[in-house]
């Protein structure tokens, strides 16, 4: 294994020049830095997501021969929100987030991110300034918008608001995709995303960006319910040649609403058989405090910067990754 960097200096200046357009971007719009910590007592409960963890033994709530664990952040958003309920304005942040995931073309498990949150936003004005950052950074001067359902109906000729497994099963092994472990898997949802991943993603964002809105309730955690149809969650996600780029949401502000949420991703951990997660209680308490009407997206930075440089693989724009970090 080579001790070499994997990003040539070439490439590093050219990345250096993706993040002064990112924070010009922001200062024009008086969005504010903001960082929080990479380190935090709780982790995410997404039956989907592992976080790394690690022992700290230095604790006020444990013995000098006792540890805590302590979870790196697979996304700085329940850190953002709570500066938001304390009385922050709009703000954004590029930092490291952390997932337990493989290594491959478009993901290292340490990442850098992008996340930022506008007061009095909701979705589809986020999606407006993503829209505006991507002309910036990539000069895509239109993008596609198109929802989730009408997504699933043009391309793959199934409505995901009402489809079964069996219909799923089917479109699947229509494509030759079916598996084993798709046969078992009871779950729609599972089978929703199978399907978005491994059929329509590939087939979409091609010439420009594309914006899919309006996903299935139960695909959004942290998004608010859409009050025209209780179906669907007022979340989004960007596509473009192939990378699935960011992920937005009009946030939800509801306490109890979010806490019956996290333990119905943690009923689905179980069912996986997955450890369940404590749930974050400073973020529920911030919620009960009170987070403004606000929306929010993540967007990946290594990924925006291999876009903007044209590269086919994320060693390209990363100095270590993780196999000889």
């Amino acid at each position: 294994m080579s001790w070499q960097p994997t990003m040539d200096w070439h490439y590093a200046k050219q990345r250096a020049n993706v993040l002064t357009k990112i924070r010009s971007f922001f200062l024009t719009r008086s969005v504010v830095e903001v960082e929080t910590p990479i380190f935090s007592h709780s982790t995410v409960t997404d039956a989907h997501l592992d976080a790394f963890t690690t022992q700290y033994r230095f604790s006020e709530a444990s013995h000098c021969d006792e540890s805590v664990a302590l979870y790196a952040q697979t996304s700085p958003e329940f850190a953002m929100k709570r500066l938001l309920a304390s009385g922050y304005g709009c703000c954004y942040q590029i930092c490291k987030a952390f997932r337990h995931e493989q290594h491959g073309r478009y993901h290292n498990p340490e990442f850098s991110i992008l996340e930022w949150y506008r007061l009095g936003f909701d979705h589809f004005r986020l999606m407006d300034e993503l829209a505006e950052l991507l002309n910036l950074v990539l000069g895509c001067q239109q993008v596609d918008r198109i929802s989730y359902q009408a997504l699933f109906i043009r391309e793959v000729g199934i409505d995901p608001l009402v489809t079964s497994k069996a219909e799923l099963i089917s479109l699947i092994a229509s494509h030759d995709k079916l598996s084993d472990w798709l046969e078992r898997e009871e779950d729609v949802d599972t089978l929703l995303q199978f399907v978005m991943a491994e059929l329509i993603e590939p087939r979409i964002g091609q010439e420009l960006p594309c914006f899919v809105y309006h996903f299935p309730a139960s695909q959004a955690s942290l998004a608010k319910i859409s009050v025209n149809d209780p179906r669907v969650a007022e979340r989004f996600e960007c596509y473009f040649k192939g990378i699935e780029l960011a992920n937005g949401f009009h946030e939800l502000t509801d306490a109890e609403q979010q806490k019956s949420r996290f333990e119905q991703d943690n009923e689905a951990r179980t069912k996986l058989g997955k450890i369940e997660q404590d749930i974050d209680q400073h973020f529920i308490s911030a919620l009960e405090r009170g987070l403004p009407a606000c929306a929010g997206v993540a967007l990946g930075v290594d990924r925006l910067v291999m876009l903007a440089l044209s590269v086919k693989e994320i060693e390209q724009i990363i100095t270590f990754p993780i196999e000889n970090a």
